[in-house]
């Protein structure tokens, strides 16, 4: 493992902060290729990843400090872990983020639906490059053990181990790069807009969830995790906004 990609003196470059930001740059170099295609103003990707950015990283280093620190720790602790390079849940980043996003498409005035489309492909691309980051650092983000072929150790990893586990980073990677494929592939076939929003949520959602069974975090209800449960609101939202869609285009066909 790499947890970091250059150390000289006081400087260090971290592989999972290196990651994540090439993630939003590739991230708005697909948003920005979509956008141009529709006609929206220039600047409109780089308001849209800078707010993803922000509200993102925010919001998911919030809420892993509110809800996944564990209790009775002191200031300082807490104060080193919202600055640390780890730490960082991905549905509290996705919910603040989103609500930024959706505040940036009214304060632009332009059409909510072909603007969600659009980031959803690159949300899928960003989010699997992000994930290369979790992977060289060997954070955690690993699943049980198994003796498959390409089970890996993370014995210099953030939070190492000897055993052989599931390498769930390169899974996400691979999956959300398949999302992040299909999707861009429907981009121009999908009617109405708002629809490939919804299928990137449901594939998203299930690629989680799959994901989240073989991983060492704890069952909190029906003996799902908590990302679990999270992942399949994530598809029961998808597929309500794909029927609603489905219902609005047949109603005013008539």
């Amino acid at each position: 493992m790499y947890p970091y990609l250059l150390e000289i003196g006081p400087i260090t470059i971290a592989s999972f902060g290196a990651m994540v930001a090439l993630g939003f740059i590739a991230a708005l170099y697909i948003l920005n290729l979509d956008f141009k295609r529709k006609g929206f103003d220039d600047e409109l990707g780089s308001t849209i990843i800078t707010t993803c950015m922000v509200g993102g990283v925010l919001g998911a280093k919030l809420y892993f400090v509110l809800f996944e620190t564990p209790p009775n720790q002191d200031w300082e602790t807490i104060f080193g872990q919202v600055f640390s390079g780890y730490g960082l849940t991905w549905y509290g980043g996705f919910v603040v983020a989103s609500a930024g996003v959706i505040w940036q498409i009214r304060r632009h005035n332009v059409p909510l639906g072909q603007v969600v489309d659009s980031v959803s492909i690159a949300l899928a691309l960003g989010y699997a490059i992000g994930r290369i980051g979790c992977q060289l650092a060997g954070d955690g983000d690993y699943g049980v053990a198994t003796d498959l072929p390409w089970a890996m150790a993370y014995p210099d990893g953030v939070v190492p181990t000897l055993e052989k586990v599931h390498p769930a980073p390169v899974y996400e990677t691979l999956s959300h790069l398949g999302i992040a494929g299909l999707l861009w592939s429907l981009r121009m076939r999908i009617q109405p807009p708002g629809l490939l929003f919804a299928i990137y949520l449901v594939l998203a959602g299930g690629a989680r969830f799959m994901v989240e069974s073989i991983r060492l975090n704890p069952r909190v209800l029906w003996g799902f995790s908590e990302a679990q449960l999270i992942s399949i609101a994530f598809m029961v939202f998808g597929l309500f906004l794909a029927a609603r869609l489905h219902f609005k285009v047949k109603e005013e066909s008539n």
